[in-house]
């Protein structure tokens, strides 16, 4: 079964930048779509990020478009989000999430295995 152990939370403050990553191992994820969440005190699960495994394309919620990057390694079957200019709703648990398949979506239900999460905070 597949590992994912997120890393990189901590605590920032506004406007500062914050750079995750996650570490996948027990299989390959060549034909596997990566993805980032978060989830804030009494708040749903949201969609941050995706990334197609093998393809490369990127996929990004309108709320971090533009501060947010994810990217790869896939040498090391990470993935990595580059968080910039980071604002007080931020502030959420972040969870590195992978699912089987190559085709993209922001629903969590559709991925197959999770990271423990890792905490981020942001001070105003």
């Amino acid at each position: 079964q597949v590992q994912l152990v997120e890393s990189g939370g901590g605590l920032v403050q506004a406007g500062g930048s914050l750079r995750l990553s996650c570490a996948a191992s027990g299989r390959t994820f060549s034909s596997s779509t990566m993805g980032w969440f978060r989830q804030a005190p009494g708040k749903e699960r949201e969609f941050v990020a995706a990334i197609s495994w093998n393809g490369g394309s990127t996929y990004y919620a309108d709320s971090v478009k533009g501060r947010f990057t994810i990217g790869r390694d896939d040498a090391k079957n990470t993935v990595y989000l580059q968080m910039n200019s980071l604002k007080p709703e931020d502030t959420a648990v972040y969870y590195c999430a992978a699912k089987r398949t190559p085709i993209w979506t922001k629903n969590p239900s559709m991925y197959n295995y999770w990271g423990q999460g890792t905490q981020v905070t942001v001070s105003s």
